[in-house]
């Protein structure tokens, strides 16, 4: 039994497949850990979500930001952007059986000597602190008030934890740093402007994983989000958003010995381009 943790998938459907059959994924017995957005931007965004719907036995996964886009859009908050590709869901005869899964689904999870979060976790936060803190979200998504809770979902601030935040603030980053974060400043504050690469950060920026003191270490994280990035394994980070929607690749890592497979998407990209989807 092999348990494979793979990248952002992004609608990105036909890239997703040739992985599976590249992994020689086996339903009946192999696990998926999706580190988030499954949704968005790539062309067949609805053909991915009935996949990990009807798969859901052999799927663990966390929400990213995307996904939780579409669940706020879907509730008549934030707007359409010219880029997603997420009306076919909003517009599907199932889209609300498959919404309302969604929403149920965890923002952060531990299992087999991992952690798993789509962008990653605040410094001050432990690895058992940081579950309690998801769980406060999952409460917030899965409960009746959960169109509430995706009105007040958009925003930066705050942007330093403090365990005195309460209400729409302390979800809010939360969610921010679960979902979003890439970089920090040095003072600790969490910095949602700057989305490129390392080399190319300003010097008041650094990772979220390089800050000093960081209190869930030990514990390996399985995170995305961040395509700039790309593939970084450390002993306790391993980032698998390798960028297949932007013609870089899907990848997989078998957690069971870390052999890392990728399946490279520029020739899925160029026709994705050329055709409109």
């Amino acid at each position: 039994m092999a348990i494979y943790a793979i990248g952002d998938i992004q609608g990105c459907f036909e890239p997703f497949q040739q992985l599976l059959r590249l992994i020689d994924f086996n339903p009946g017995k192999d696990t998926l850990w999706l580190t988030g957005d499954l949704v968005n931007r790539g062309p067949q965004s609805l053909d991915v979500l009935r996949w990990v719907f009807q798969h859901q036995d052999q799927v663990e996964m966390v929400l990213g930001n995307h996904d939780l886009h579409l669940l706020a859009v879907s509730e008549g908050f934030g707007k359409l952007h010219r880029d997603d590709t997420i009306e076919d869901i909003l517009n599907a005869a199932d889209g609300k059986v498959l919404l309302d899964w969604l929403r149920c689904q965890p923002l952060m999870l531990e299992g087999q000597g991992y952690a798993m979060v789509h962008a990653g976790l605040l410094p001050e936060w432990t690895i058992a602190k940081a579950l309690r803190l998801a769980e406060e979200v999952e409460f917030g998504l899965s409960g009746n008030r959960h169109r509430e809770f995706l009105g007040r979902l958009y925003g930066n601030k705050p942007t330093r934890w403090s365990d005195d935040l309460k209400g729409a603030d302390r979800l809010r980053l939360i969610v921010n740093a679960m979902t979003r974060m890439r970089f920090l400043t040095r003072d600790g504050e969490l910095d949602l402007s700057y989305k490129g690469e390392l080399e190319g950060a300003p010097a008041n920026l650094m990772p979220w994983f390089e800050a000093p003191g960081r209190r869930h270490g030990g514990t390996p994280i399985i995170c995305g989000h961040w395509s700039a990035l790309g593939v970084h394994l450390d002993e306790d980070i391993l980032a698998i958003d390798s960028g297949c929607l932007w013609g870089g690749s899907l990848s997989a890592l078998r957690l069971n010995d870390r052999q890392l497979f990728s399946l490279p998407c520029q020739a899925y990209r160029e026709i994705a381009l050329a055709t409109g989807r």
